[in-house]
């Protein structure tokens, strides 16, 4: 295996203040536990990681903080306000946004109509500017401004997909698995624009990913999840380094 690059994240970590908190979060399938006693931080400014295989519960953590599931034990805070028992769309209306496993843009929609979608809890006035911005990071989407969403390509749709939660102005940024199904070069246009948003506009992205080896070197922490537990945290350098991690997540992955 070759070197692993030193060059993670692409700024320097920002000073400790709270975002989003969690701690102690048990969730259930009906009687089957997904997630076990999980504790997260995610500060100001951050970008944060969650690794680990397919089905270790990485997208029900990130389901149970936008309030579906619900937490069975343990508290959900945002901002220093307990966000655990609220119901999904106020959650949502918190200056939170998520871009969701599979994408889900509505397909009999353009391009344009989903954009607008995730823009209707925000102010009009913002409007031009924030699609502007859109189409800035994304120029494929402004290409396909008329086009239905559901006979875009798959890094199209994900790129709507992200673009249509940046619409609403988000203070937290929220990505479940953005390079799933995707080709190498898609992913690392869609890795860019999510450094460039949390290099220059200060945006604080949590990010569940099963690609370890972009998420790590992109992330300035991580954790990684285990059968619903986190096993291990550190910085995005310090768990590339790791033995166990680079055997488990990374061996043939760093392409």
């Amino acid at each position: 295996m070759s070197a692993l690059p030193a060059s993670t994240p692409s700024a320097p970590a920002p000073a400790r203040v709270p975002l989003l908190t969690v701690r102690g979060l048990d969730t259930f399938y009906g009687k089957i536990q997904a997630l076990r006693g999980v504790d997260i931080d995610v500060n100001e400014g951050e970008i944060v990681t969650i690794i680990g295989a397919n089905g270790a519960g990485k997208s029900t953590l990130m389901m149970t903080i936008c309030g579906n599931p619900r937490a069975a034990k343990g508290q959900i805070t945002y901002r220093g306000e307990d966000i655990t028992r609220l119901p999904t769309h106020d959650i949502m209306s918190k200056d939170i946004a998520q871009s969701p496993e599979g994408r889900r843009v509505f397909p009999r929609m353009t391009v344009m109509e989903n954009l607008q979608m995730g823009a209707v809890l925000t102010d009009p006035v913002h409007f031009d500017d924030d699609l502007k911005r859109v189409f800035s990071l994304f120029p494929r989407l402004k290409e396909r401004a008329g086009q239905r969403g559901g006979t875009l390509s798959g890094g199209e749709q994900q790129m709507l997909a992200i673009g249509r939660a940046l619409m609403s102005r988000p203070r937290l940024l929220l990505l479940d698995e953005p390079s799933l199904g995707l080709a190498p070069l898609i992913v690392k246009q869609i890795f860019d624009v999510i450094r460039e948003l949390n290099r220059n506009e200060g945006l604080t992205v949590f990010l569940v990913e099963q690609n370890a080896f972009h998420a790590l070197r992109l992330a300035h922490r991580g954790y990684v999840m285990v059968n619903g537990v986190i096993t291990m945290t550190g910085t995005g350098r310090e768990l590339l380094a790791r033995k166990e991690v680079r055997s488990a997540y990374l061996e043939g992955g760093a392409h």
